[in-house]
């Protein structure tokens, strides 16, 4: 039998069992519509990650191919970014935390048949992860420390990565603090709330600590400790962890110690709670991109560039001991990529659910407006839906701003309309593009006529599954 007549008959498979046990479930009674669109994406998302599990992933090392094309069969032999890799592990906790949200409501029978196994999914995914993991020593703007963290490029063997200079990145530690923290909270293992504290704890060492002339933090973290340049890729991503390692901690009277430069430029040390340390963060990094990186059409900028020292990280020396110095930034650079916009929204979110400071709520709403007005062209490639830019990686960072979307709905119904555009073009692909149990790139325009040159992107597929899964909580929720 070959491998098309193998996937269609396990999904066919699937499907039933599902229709079977929903119909035998005993849970309280819901209008129909909501229910099914919810259990669709759910079961529609789950067969988006399997599928990319069996044809981007080799061996028991979890190892992940960056492209595979559904035609050819063909897996790419160059290998995921530890980026990409993440986004499986952001599909899989999409996946649990809406069965988990199904679950609560007492919609239990895709938990009972399905969640085991994306736990042991997850732990397969954390287990990869550490092919990516590599240690080095960093001068920083307020210490020398051995760090074991993340590389950009996958190893041969765990913990063996190079992760000098700019082979590390600090957005690549925010993503999987993220997916960590998620994980974390989806099933109780201590281990992923460990390893996002410790990376977190290394992301806010780049934090710029260093005073301008009114005595004020430079404030912003840079790309990556080998970078000098200041990215909303790098910022925005990390206010809704420090806000959920808060919420962690809030009522703990755990402490943290950690490094500040006083005003004579000596360094010095400070224990403070753990909850004030990281919601206080949370505002710095939130306040620090907005101010810096919003533009005047209401959405965010990529950077801030046009240093002073042509890229090069400096050092100055400080009572016999050398730190990195401060690096001025002239410039802020576009353009404007949807998934910068989306963090804010997120963290505007989970900011104003924590503090109830009006500020945030102001954000948010006005943020849901210009980036749905910016990043969604109506009628662009199909009469009555919304477009959204899907070159380079922008399909993934289209996943981003839907997530931030989903967020701020509590706080600004308006938020409904690009939700639903996220839904439709998903639909829409599903019902016209599907082939393999795959999406393609554009999902309004389909597959090219050279079925040799369909590589799609690892973390395009997996990003599908997520909105999918979030449209599911989505539905289920409300």
């Amino acid at each position: 039998m070959n491998r098309h007549k193998v996937r269609f008959l396990a999904s066919l498979l699937l499907i039933c069992l599902c229709i079977l046990s929903c119909s035998n479930e005993s849970g309280p009674e819901q209008g129909g519509s909501s229910r099914n669109e919810a259990d669709q994406n759910l079961l529609r998302s789950m067969e988006l990650v399997d599928a990319a599990v069996g044809n981007y992933f080799s061996n028991e090392s979890m190892s992940m191919a960056r492209y595979y094309n559904p035609y050819t069969q063909v897996s790419s032999q160059e290998r995921a970014s530890v980026w990409m890799y993440t986004s499986a592990i952001e599909a899989v906790n999409s996946i649990l935390k809406a069965l988990k949200t199904q679950s609560d409501l007492g919609y239990t029978a895709l938990y009972d048949q399905h969640h085991v196994r994306y736990v042991q999914l997850l732990e397969k995914l954390f287990d990869g992860l550490q092919y990516y993991k590599g240690s080095f020593r960093l001068v920083s703007y307020t210490q020398t420390k051995e760090w074991s963290v993340y590389a950009v490029n996958r190893a041969g063997a765990p913990g063996t990565a190079d992760v000098s200079g700019i082979l590390n990145v600090y957005d690549d530690q925010q993503w999987l603090v993220r997916e960590l923290l998620e994980s974390y909270h989806l099933t109780g293992n201590k281990e992923y709330l460990n390893e996002a504290e410790y990376l977190a704890q290394y992301v806010l060492d780049g934090w710029d600590c260093t005073l301008d002339a009114a005595g004020k933090e430079h404030g912003g973290i840079t790309w990556g400790p080998g970078y000098v340049s200041k990215h909303s890729c790098s910022n925005g991503p990390f206010v809704s962890p420090l806000v959920w390692l808060y919420e962690i901690y809030k009522g703990s009277e755990e402490t943290i110690t950690y490094g500040y430069i006083r005003p004579d430029n000596s360094r010095a040390s400070k224990t403070v709670r753990k909850s004030d340390y990281y919601l206080d963060f949370a505002k710095k990094v939130y306040d620090f991109q907005r101010n810096k990186l919003l533009r005047q059409d209401g959405v965010y900028d990529d950077m801030l560039g046009g240093d002073d020292t042509h890229g090069q990280v400096v050092y100055e020396e400080v009572g016999g001991t050398m730190y990195r110095r401060h690096t001025n930034l002239s410039s802020r650079v576009g353009p404007a990529y949807s998934y910068n916009s989306g963090t804010m929204l997120s963290g505007a979110a989970d900011l104003y659910r924590v503090v109830r400071d009006s500020r945030y709520l102001s954000d948010l709403q006005n943020l849901v407006s210009a980036s749905f007005k910016y990043f969604a062209k109506l009628d662009k490639e199909k009469p009555g839906l919304y477009s959204y830019d899907v070159t380079g990686f922008n399909n993934w960072f289209n996943g981003v701003l839907m997530r931030g979307y989903l967020d701020a709905y509590p706080y600004d119904m308006n938020a409904e309309t690009p939700l639903q555009s996220f839904q439709d073009n998903l639909d829409y692909s599903w019902e016209k593009h599907m082939y393999e149990s795959m999406l393609p790139t554009n999902l309004l325009l389909g597959w090219g006529s050279d079925r040799t040159k369909q590589n799609v992107e690892g973390m395009f597929m997996f990003a599908f599954a997520a909105e999918y899964a979030a449209l599911a909580r989505f539905k289920t929720e409300y």
